[in-house]
């Protein structure tokens, strides 16, 4: 009996309990473009701003260009 007790604790940690533990991130601000070049090549920009649990903020910035 205290087997399947420790396991079914077990089970509901790793899959409910970490995500409680540790917090979401909030996404604030998200902002992408897609520019297409004249030599047929597309310019990727995305901007994304993240609050996280613990009130800090996360700034990305992203940028890919794909040419043909």
């Amino acid at each position: 009996m205290q087997r399947i007790f420790v396991s079914t604790v077990a089970l509901a940690l790793a899959f409910g309990g970490a995500p409680l533990l540790t917090g979401c991130d909030r996404t604030v601000e998200h902002e992408k473009t897609v520019q297409e070049k004249a030599n047929g090549g597309v310019e990727v920009k995305e901007k994304k701003v993240t609050e996280n649990s613990d009130g800090t903020v996360t700034k990305t910035e992203k940028k890919d260009v794909h040419n043909p």
